[in-house]
């Protein structure tokens, strides 16, 4: 039952994901001479978020391996684009890694593929998690993983073009938003940024279908294809259709968004807190600004959240006490805010919460956004395969004549199958 929903991995995908981790795994130092105690081996698939995850991650390993001589951690930091790749193969061939920080979990618990995270974190560390997103972690009791970072999601906007085109302040609602990419276009700038590739289809989807008063599920059931959200994405496509976003949705990722966006040529995006600390660090003269997301004219603000999370795989190596004690190190303050300020975070632990909230009102706003926010359905085992037909989503209505109500009943019956298919009570 495990196996037979794994991805079929072929030959040459195996071969780019061999090459992929002989050029993302960092070196192990080998154990220092005259340890006599049996070394514990932890295997971490991290994802990649900027370009200092890398050498951010392999600075604490090579610490936290000095410190603890009898504990080997070998690392993978690993490309969003590619991830699924990676640790799917390292499932279907027995070798699941220790500890993945990923996006989505339930259906690895599901499959009882997971560790209890209660049975593996400490006490000091369960006690300063974020109990709201500890609980959207949790199925049925058991806690299959634990947050690692999160982000509210906001319009953000280049304030010199926003300025240039008379725009005082940043829409509210889908008429403003509409009004404002005309006049971004009007002086030759992109109006809206969209991005409908692979790995952000399903944040704008959520957008919208929040924006409209819909949403993933209603009471248990998924309602994918509700009015709300039919209207929600037939007014995506309206904006492409009409000329007011950016010319490739489907092509341009988030990060590329933002570089337009602070080259000066984009006027609008959604993005997560990061955006601040990208745009800084490369276009550190841009001004901007941001706001809440834009919703349908007559419904009320909303916060949408995003939570990425770390979970434990059972494996033949399993060493409880070592990954509580690289647990324990990875989230410790200092380190924990040191991976905070570089990847431009929220942070999920309320030490370090409670720190920058006091030197950034901001960050202080954000962290209770979370406590309103809506969040992907992380709770469904399902979740991770509706994302990924979503994948195929952009293509089929912007370019290939599909109707945002036929792809979204395509979706639902989807849905429905793969919840049925997996036989758990929805929470």
């Amino acid at each position: 039952m495990r196996s037979n929903r794994l991805i079929g991995i072929t030959l040459s995908s195996l071969c780019l994901i061999w090459l992929l981790s002989a050029c993302t795994s960092s070196a192990v130092a080998p154990a220092p001479v005259g340890t006599t105690e049996q070394q514990a081996v932890i295997q971490f698939v991290a994802a990649e978020y900027s370009s200092s995850t890398k050498p951010l991650l392999e600075k604490l390993v090579r610490n936290f391996m000095r410190e603890n001589p009898s504990i080997t951690v070998e690392l993978q930091v690993v490309n969003w684009d590619l991830i699924d790749g990676v640790y799917t193969s390292m499932i279907s061939e027995g070798h699941p890694p220790d500890l993945l920080n990923m996006n989505m979990y339930a259906r690895f618990g599901h499959d009882d593929l997971l560790n209890n995270m209660d049975d593996l974190i400490s006490d000091d560390l369960k006690n300063k998690l974020s109990p709201h997103l500890s609980k959207l972690d949790r199925i049925q009791g058991k806690q299959y993983a634990i947050p690692y970072v999160a982000t509210i999601r906001k319009l953000y906007y280049e304030h010199n073009l926003f300025q240039q085109a008379g725009i005082t302040r940043s829409p509210q609602t889908w008429s403003q938003l509409t009004q404002d990419a005309i006049k971004l276009k009007a002086i030759g700038a992109y109006g809206f940024g969209v991005d409908l590739t692979d790995n952000e289809i399903p944040a704008y989807l959520s957008y919208f279908f929040f924006g409209a008063g819909g949403g993933w599920m209603k009471n248990g059931k998924w309602d994918i294809n509700s009015p709300q959200n039919v209207a929600g994405l037939t007014y995506l496509k309206q904006l492409y259709t009409q000329g007011l976003t950016d010319p490739e949705p489907t092509v341009t990722i988030r990060d590329e968004k933002q570089r337009i966006l602070g080259d000066g040529q984009l006027g609008m995006m959604i993005s997560g807190n990061y955006f601040a600390s990208v745009t800084e660090r490369e276009f550190p003269n841009t001004a901007w600004g941001n706001g809440a997301i834009p919703v349908k004219d007559g419904q009320p603000p909303m916060n949408f959240g995003v939570q990425d999370v770390m979970l434990s795989f059972k494996t033949d190596h399993t060493n409880r006490e070592a990954l509580s004690t690289f647990l324990d190190y990875l989230y410790n303050d200092e380190n924990y805010e040191e991976m905070i300020r570089q990847e431009g975070m929220i942070p999920v632990t309320t030490t370090v919460a409670s720190k920058l909230s006091l030197e950034d009102p901001i960050m202080e706003a954000d962290i209770q956004r979370l406590e309103s926010a809506y969040f992907y359905p992380l709770q469904q085992p399902e979740w991770g395969d509706i994302m990924a037909l979503t994948r195929k989503m952009g293509n089929a209505i912007l370019y290939n004549g599909v109707t945002p109500q036929a792809a979204l009943n395509q979706v639902q019956q989807y849905a429905e199958r793969q919840q049925t298919l997996y036989q758990i009570p929805t929470q």
